[in-house]
């Protein structure tokens, strides 16, 4: 793989400032934005009200605790544009959730805020290996989904020339990658999969491609599916993280250089780990619920926004900000099977290293007689899909999950296909329970 460490000057000045400039920026913007939101959003005037604090009690960082969360049905209570804390007029774009499970979620952005997004994206960028100059072909899907514009705006800050050809249509990404070849392509690592099983399909070894950097985000994914698609492609591929209820994606960035976790842009963002179960902050470095409360907003501050992801904060490395570890899953997302807690991720892990399985994969919970019980949904490789391979396979898997994770599964291993694909984020856990 291409060395793609910065150089010297590559950096914005703040990704290298000392921890007291950074502390002493967060606490002025931290501040304003607490001032922003009790001023001019009447929920969080109320909350703060409510729990006896006012924006004049933040005397240091630490004090950002005594102030009440943000969770996403206060989003959907307040549809659509309850939490603004700008007039309509001056809100320059809207993004949404699908509403799938009930109301989406509506986030605004003023001019402002679109420009720091992008400003970060292409710092984001920039921390994955890519430069001014490069062609970036951005496969996260655009319109109400924060993924694609979101990468488009950050490309073209940065200098890169864009293919937008957000997702889908798996056999043209492939067609358009040999084409116009990019150094960089934006997309989900589920969706990564399906485009290298169409290169394999069509005959073309991903290898020879123009591709030196894949940015991954918008779902958890593990070291193991990155060396799985490292080896496949020779290029790197690092973690991006975001959320439309802070700004999309680019709030946190692995570097490429050091692949060690992703640092948090803290000069927009203030992040907390807290026990989700108490809510009270646990002690540094333990692993917990990730808590963000925006710096920078104008449109939608978010106080102490409970994002159910679960990490850890780690000193800065390649920077000096502070770095998150790979999310490990969602705590709405764990699956608590007869007293154990299993994340999807774990599943892969040992997933990836089992052979004779493609790395496609569903989780489904059901129910046997009175309890819950969980079936593995995966696939053969091409060439071990018969019968007796399948068989071996399924046995491998069962055993390895039961000695690593310490739950028993039912196998279920498809041929080559067989398992549902996705065009964006993955759907990795099917809940066929009955509704009781």
């Amino acid at each position: 793989m291409k060395d793609l460490s910065p150089k010297p000057g590559d950096l914005d000045p703040i990704e290298t400032a000392s921890r007291d400039e950074i502390t002493a920026l967060q606490l002025e913007r931290m501040r304003w934005s607490l001032r922003h939101a009790y001023d001019n959003v009447p929920m969080y005037r109320a909350r703060f009200d409510a729990a006896g604090v006012h924006p004049d009690d933040l005397q240091a960082l630490a004090d950002i605790a005594k102030f009440p969360f943000t969770v996403k049905q206060d989003l959907r209570d307040h549809y659509p544009f309850g939490l603004f804390a700008v007039p309509r007029e001056r809100i320059a774009r809207l993004h949404a959730s699908s509403g799938t499970t009930g109301k989406p979620t509506v986030v605004g952005y003023t001019a402002h805020d679109l420009s720091n997004w992008a400003d970060l994206m292409a710092r984001s960028l920039r921390a994955s290996g890519t430069r001014a100059g490069d062609v970036a072909h951005i496969a996260y899907g655009y319109g109400l989904f924060t993924g694609g514009l979101g990468a488009h705006g950050g490309a073209e800050r940065l200098g890169c020339t864009v293919v937008p050809v957000s997702g889908g249509m798996t056999a043209r990404q492939v067609t358009l990658i040999q084409d116009f070849k990019p150094t960089t392509i934006l997309v989900t690592p589920s969706y990564m999969l399906n485009i290298l099983d169409a290169f394999r399909e069509q005959g073309i070894d991903p290898r020879d491609t123009s591709l030196e950097v894949g940015v991954f985000g918008a779902e958890p994914w593990t070291n193991a599916m990155r060396r799985e698609v490292e080896d496949a492609f020779d290029m790197h591929a690092v973690d991006i993280y975001g959320l439309s209820e802070i700004m999309g994606p680019g709030v946190a960035n692995e570097c490429v250089e050091t692949k060690d976790g992703l640092h948090f842009w803290e000069d927009h963002f203030y992040p907390e780990i807290i026990n989700p179960e108490t809510g009270e902050p646990v002690a540094e470095g333990e692993r917990g619920e990730l808590v963000i409360t925006t710096l920078t907003k104008e449109a939608l501050p978010m106080i102490r926004y409970r994002t159910r992801d679960l990490t850890r904060l780690l000193p800065g490395t390649a920077r000096t900000m502070r770095r998150m570890e790979k999310i490990t899953g969602r705590s709405d997302d764990m699956i608590n099977l007869r007293g154990v807690n299993v994340f999807p991720t774990q599943i892969e892990e040992v997933l990836l290293a089992t052979p004779g399985l493609s790395p496609h994969f569903q989780l489904e919970l059901y129910r046997d007689g009175r309890l819950d019980a969980l079936r593995v949904h995966v696939e053969a490789l091409p060439e071990q899909a018969d019968d007796a391979a399948r068989a071996g396979a399924a046995r491998a898997l069962s055993h390895q999950i039961k000695s690593i994770i310490g739950v028993t599964c039912d196998i279920a291993v498809a041929t080559p296909g067989g398992v549902p694909r996705s065009e964006g984020k993955a759907q990795r856990l099917r809940d066929s329970r009955p509704k009781d």
